[in-house]
């Protein structure tokens, strides 16, 4: 098996820092690395290892970087995945508030501004109302939730705008419709009334069976975007 490795980024004491290739990760190892990844949350990788994906809107590593070192330090010694994520966030938090980009736009800054300045280009627009839109990832990390990654819409998160799902800029063009396809699915099973970690379950399930099979992409995506 092709390793996912594509460049080392730096070393900090005994830890390596790379760049890889999410897609390939996701689609051999397990699909719901996103971001990054160390190894007390996704055991294939290394002990002594971050792996970042590849950014296509690059900027937001010494985030990552520092959300992965306290995680990993905090189960390194034993504490559990969800406390240890709850303390890595908030620590991220802190210094994505220090950025100068937060400091520019936070003066002057509404929801209906924000909202325009997330907005990177329309994807597709849909006769049932649905609007598709590639989003500045990094500002709603920035501004609204830092778990946002790959895409969401409007049934889970309540500060995307009704009838939207987001797309995130930092996500390879090639996995976008894979990505799309997993969260028009996943809302048309919440519109219905399943709660969201079924939802993310099934979706889960048909974007792993594309990814294996990508002929059955086009057809799956249109029959989800129909039933909205």
């Amino acid at each position: 098996m092709k390793k996912p490795y594509l460049k080392k980024f730096k070393v900090i004491k005994n830890i390596t820092i790379w760049f890889v290739d999410g897609k390939y990760v996701r689609e051999n190892f397990d699909q719901e690395f996103t971001n990054f990844g160390q190894h007390y949350v996704f055991h294939f990788i290394p002990t002594n290892e971050f792996w970042i994906d590849k950014e296509f809107s690059p900027g937001e590593e010494e985030f990552f970087i520092h959300h992965l070192l306290v995680e990993w330090h905090l189960m390194r010694r034993g504490m559990k995945y969800k406390t240890a994520l709850m303390h890595a966030s908030k620590s991220e938090r802190a210094e994505r508030i220090k950025s100068d980009e937060v400091k520019d736009l936070k003066p002057s800054l509404t929801n209906t501004t924000l909202i325009k300045q997330i907005h990177k280009k329309q994807i597709a627009s849909y006769k049932n109302g649905l609007e598709v839109w590639l989003v500045h990832g990094e500002l709603v990390r920035d501004f609204y939730f830092i778990d946002f990654t790959e895409g969401g819409h409007d049934k889970v998160y309540s500060f995307v705008p009704k009838n939207e799902v987001w797309i995130d800029d930092d996500l390879s063009p090639k996995e976008r419709r894979f990505v799309l396809l997993h969260e028009v699915h996943e809302r048309r099973l919440m519109a219905s009334g399943l709660l969201y970690p079924e939802s993310h379950r099934s979706a889960s399930k048909i974007e792993f069976m594309c990814r294996n099979k990508p002929s059955l992409l086009a057809k799956k995506l249109r029959l989800e975007i129909t039933s909205q």
